[in-house]
């Protein structure tokens, strides 16, 4: 629980900030043994649904944590001494020091790092991660675990960030294009609509179609835009809480031509990372399995894999179990590279190389597909208009024609 306290310190200054603690009398005997003289000591109430849930711990905040202990203890500080400098460097951002400060307490009431880690109540941290410290403490390899875990998570990060900035320029020209077009068939069809109707001439099919879809876009702009945000609340809303829906969702992304290949390259290299490093931070095959397969953000994989570690915690092999498992099935190469390497006891080294493989091979994919995105858009802009340009031209050619003839 976290504590504000007021008061001064050993030198006279005035001094104020949070402690956490237990209860408060352990507030006070921490307090004390900072030679901090406190004049006022209350909890700290936090109230709205995020207090109730832990936040999750960001990647990119993972990544910093990790390299920055790793540095600090690879230089020979101890566990307590990297994390008080580390909470001095952070104070600014008081949720990322309050979970340094409730770290550093545990660990110096004489807890390991994987417990201090575990049982702080700030952030939600992935389980794999705490695994793979916990046996690297028992091994001695803590600082090449949290160097490989940061490199990790940091890759991670970097992958979502060039994937975002990749996709801000189609979007940018779809909503471009969506707004032009709207604004084409709301305001500028309806005005020339009046031309037409005073000279009481058969107008063109095309034309018939771009007013009648002005005329309806027009009478029911409001309900189409109010049923468009119930529709994605409501998709949004089955697809995080009903897990049938998203396996569906899934199960059909996973399915389709471009995009299903490049969300199986992303997961399965993400889980081939994670395996890795955890076979080689010491746990055991089985546990490594279960604990990796958790990381799917693809609810159709996440249930393949689920059913898949089940078996391998009765001994199977991870290859068997995939390939008697229902469901859709992960890419052949992975299947066969998966089973190259339980047959070598070279699990570790091939899912690694595989993980690098996939992440070249997205990229290589991305780059083409974004290429080919950029002239689509251009030519889907240029349809859209070209439409509506001629639809309303070809009346006022064949009223010209009328006139000269």
């Amino acid at each position: 629980m976290q504590y504000r306290y007021r008061g001064v310190d050993s030198n006279g200054k005035s001094v104020k900030g949070t402690i956490t603690a237990v209860s408060e009398d352990e507030a006070k005997q921490k307090l004390k043994q900072q030679g901090i003289f406190y004049n006022s000591l209350v909890p700290v109430k936090e109230f709205g649904f995020g207090s109730m849930v832990k936040r999750a711990m960001s990647g990119v905040m993972l990544s910093a944590f990790s390299r920055e202990m790793s540095s600090y203890l690879g230089s020979g500080m101890t566990v307590p001494t990297a994390l008080k400098l580390m909470e001095s460097q952070h104070k600014n951002e008081k949720r990322y020091a309050s979970f340094l400060e409730a770290v550093r307490n545990s660990v110096e009431e004489g807890q390991s790092l994987y417990v201090a880690l575990n049982s702080q109540t700030v952030y939600r941290i992935p389980e794999f991660f705490l695994q793979s410290l916990k046996v690297a403490g028992q091994s001695g390899k803590v600082v090449e675990v949290l160097s490989n875990m940061g490199n990790f998570f940091s890759s991670q990060s970097k992958v979502k960030k060039q994937i975002a900035n990749a996709m801000a320029y189609p979007i940018f020209i779809f909503v471009v294009a969506m707004g032009m077009t709207g604004f084409l068939i709301s305001f500028v069809v309806p005005k020339i609509t009046s031309i037409f109707e005073d000279t009481g001439q058969e107008l063109p099919g095309i034309t018939k179609f771009v007013l009648s879809v002005s005329d309806f876009l027009t009478a029911h702009f409001i309900a189409i835009l109010i049923g468009l945000i119930l529709f994605v609340a409501l998709f949004k809303l089955l697809y995080h809480k009903v897990i049938a829906f998203r396996r569906s969702v899934d199960t059909m992304l996973l399915k389709s031509p471009i995009l299903g290949t490049l969300i199986q390259n992303h997961e399965l290299g993400r889980f081939s990372y994670i395996l890795s490093l955890m076979l080689d931070s010491g746990v055991s095959y089985a546990q490594s399995v279960q604990l990796a397969s958790t990381t799917f953000g693809n609810e159709a994989l996440k249930s393949l894999f689920a059913e898949a570690s089940a078996r391998v915690l009765e001994g199977n092999r991870l290859s068997n179990a995939l390939y008697i498992s229902g469901g859709v099935k992960p890419r052949r190469n992975f299947m066969q590279s998966l089973a190259l390497g339980e047959e070598s006891s070279e699990v570790s080294s091939v899912l690694f190389n595989l993980s690098r493989l996939y992440n070249e091979e997205n990229e290589e994919r991305l780059k083409l597909l974004l290429s080919l995105m950029e002239p689509f858009m251009m030519l889907f802009i240029g349809g859209i208009v070209g439409i509506i340009v001629t639809a309303m031209l070809l009346p006022i050619f064949s009223m010209n024609l009328g006139a000269r003839i």
